[in-house]
């Protein structure tokens, strides 16, 4: 008994170490990653505010109205923009009360840092009834942008980046287990002091920064790994792996759908081919949010896609619920649909991981939780670096 009890004292102890090895280490990447994550998780209500006026173009009478062609208003976007860089792709809302959005979009693969690897990023709203760009917006240089990029990977190129962000979010998923095991009570009435704070009879402020370290961290501990985990998918390939095995049972095969690609000649392309698409969506979806078309230019990135896939998105607040359909580039021909219903558990799950990362997943209730949990987080760092601190203070006080 006596050697059980010396060997758990070693493991916590060694534990503590650690804890507090990785917390000096990190603690300040920790913060900076917790305060530009709570920063962003509130970006498509406070831009729906301030982009009330574009988001519905009101046009009168629309209901009997014709929408311009989609080639039409690309090249009238064009005209009016007057950037150099061709249009990439464009969202177009169920709802015909709303806008079309188009968008500039290119990656610099080669570039070192956020601002050369986005030449440029914008998006533009279209009133779809008579072509007339409503408002501009530089979403590259973009608060929530700059945010995003910052939580993402310190504003670096983000293939590499990532890695310096990723590599101490891996760490602090550890300090949450450890700290898990270090908050464990020992026994009954260390377990009351464990819940919730006493502090009746409380004056000394290292006590009550211990107890906001240890009762904040084992409260936040759960989401906080929910929402490490899902932020380190996008840093780590073997982490998607794991997930998408885990979850769809034991599959290491993701759906391939390379082989459904374009097979009508070219000479059945028109003007018209992309609003046929369109239209075969919208018959498909109606009571879908809006769907993504590219609108196949050329671009600095222009790696193959091996075929002409169009992205529904059925929620207005979330991407998870989506659906994937393939149609020939040519002729405008539907050739695969992927609903949420054909997808296996590990799909899904792939497919709510951004959700779930930014607090998305069933709406504001949830993003509120991942805003708090959020700040909490960013609290660990500075009160545990105090916890140590004190400490240190109070060696050098009695030696």
């Amino acid at each position: 008994m006596k050697k059980k009890k010396k060997k758990e004292n070693k493991f916590k102890k060694l534990t503590g170490k650690l804890h507090l090895w990785f917390g000096l280490l990190i603690g300040s990447i920790v913060f900076f990653i917790s305060i530009t994550g709570a920063l962003y998780v509130f970006k498509d209500e406070i831009e729906g505010i301030n982009r009330k006026a574009y988001i519905h173009h009101n046009e009168p009478d629309y209901q009997n109205k014709e929408k311009l062609n989609i080639r039409t208003l690309e090249k009238m976007v064009q005209q009016q923009v007057k950037e150099k860089y061709p249009l990439h792709w464009v969202n177009i809302p169920v709802d015909r009360s709303m806008s079309y959005q188009f968008f500039y979009h290119e990656h610099n693969e080669d570039a070192w840092h956020y601002f050369d690897e986005y030449p440029i990023y914008k998006s533009v709203y279209v009133n779809p009834y008579n072509g007339k760009v409503l408002q501009v917006y530089d979403e590259k240089n973009g608060f929530f942008n700059i945010v995003k990029m910052l939580h993402w990977s310190f504003l670096l190129n983000s293939a590499w980046g990532k890695w310096l962000t990723g590599i101490p979010v891996l760490i602090f998923v550890f300090m949450l287990i450890s700290g898990i095991i270090l908050w464990w009570p020992k026994n009954k009435a260390a377990r009351k002091q464990r819940f919730w704070f006493k502090w009746e009879n409380i004056k000394n402020w290292k006590r009550k920064n211990y107890d906001l370290h240890n009762i904040l961290g084992f409260y936040s501990s759960v989401f906080a790994l929910i929402f490490s985990i899902t932020g380190l998918f996008y840093a780590f390939f073997f982490i998607q792996a794991m997930i998408y095995v885990v979850f769809s049972g034991g599959s290491t095969q993701y759906p391939d759908f390379s082989h459904i690609t374009t097979k009508a000649p070219i000479e059945l392309r028109t003007e018209t081919t992309l609003d046929k698409i369109a239209q075969k969506v919208e018959t498909l979806y109606p009571n879908a949010y809006a769907f993504s078309i590219d609108l196949g230019n050329e671009h600095l990135d222009d790696h193959e896609h091996p075929n002409f896939d169009v992205y529904v998105k059925h929620l207005s607040y979330s991407y998870h619920k989506s659906s994937s359909l393939i149609f020939d580039e040519n002729s405008g021909e539907l050739l695969h649909t992927h609903d949420p219903k054909d997808k296996n558990l590990g799909e899904k799950m792939v497919a709510a991981n951004y959700d779930i990362h930014v607090g998305a997943i069933f709406g504001l209730p949830t993003k509120i939780i991942a805003f708090i949990v959020s700040l909490l987080c960013a609290s660990l760092p500075v009160t545990g670096f105090m916890i140590w601190y004190g400490r240190r203070k109070k060696k050098k006080a009695t030696t």
